[in-house]
C-alpha cells in the first residue's frame, strides 16, 4: 500500500471514506448497543460506566454530521480541485475535530480508562475492546485529516 504523505488528495479522499468514514459507521451501533445493555444488566455494580450509552449516543450524532459535511460540501470540493477555497470549511472541521477529541476523553472518564473490571462479564469486555479501537480508529482519522489531507489547502496556523 501507498504511503499516506504520498498520496494524492483523491486517493486520501478515498481511503478516509473507506477506512474511517465507512468502519465508524460500523463500529458505533454496535458500541452503543452494548454500552446500553452493560448499563442495564450491571446498573448496580461499582465500576459500571453510568452515562456511556447517552455520551456514545451523541457522539453517533455528531461524527454523523461531521462526515455528511465532509462528504457533502469538502471532499466534494477537493476533488472538484477547489481545495484551495476550502480553508473556511476546513477550519470548521478542524474545530469539531477538537470537540471529537474531548468526546473521546469523556468516553476514557466514563469507562474507567476503557478498562473493565476483573469480573467484567464477556459483554462488558467487549464493549471496552470496541471502545479502545474505535478511540484508536478516530484519532488516525482526525490525524489523517488533519496533518495530511487538510494540509494541502489550509495549512495550519504556526503556534
Amino acid at each position: 500500500m501507498e504511503a499516506l504523505e504520498e498520496m494524492s488528495a483523491a486517493q486520501l479522499v478515498a481511503h478516509v471514506l473507506a477506512r474511517y468514514h465507512t468502519v465508524h459507521r460500523q463500529q458505533l451501533p454496535e458500541l452503543l448497543r452494548l454500552a446500553r445493555k452493560v448499563e442495564q444488566v450491571h446498573g448496580e455494580h461499582a465500576d459500571c460506566p453510568h452515562g456511556l450509552a447517552e455520551q456514545l449516543s451523541a457522539m453517533v450524532q455528531e461524527l454523523e454530521s461531521h462526515m455528511r459535511k465532509e462528504e457533502n460540501v469538502l471532499f466534494p470540493m477537493i476533488l472538484a480541485g477547489r481545495g484551495a477555497l476550502a480553508a473556511v470549511p476546513i477550519r470548521v472541521m478542524r474545530m469539531e475535530h477538537d470537540d471529537h477529541g474531548l468526546a473521546v476523553r469523556a468516553l476514557e472518564k466514563i469507562s474507567n480508562g476503557m478498562q473493565a473490571p476483573s469480573d467484567a462479564c464477556a459483554t462488558w469486555r467487549a464493549l471496552y475492546a470496541g471502545l479502545r479501537t474505535f478511540r484508536d480508529d478516530l484519532l488516525a482519522h482526525i490525524d489523517t485529516e488533519n496533518n495530511l489531507l487538510f494540509e494541502r489547502f489550509a495549512p495550519a496556523a504556526a503556534p
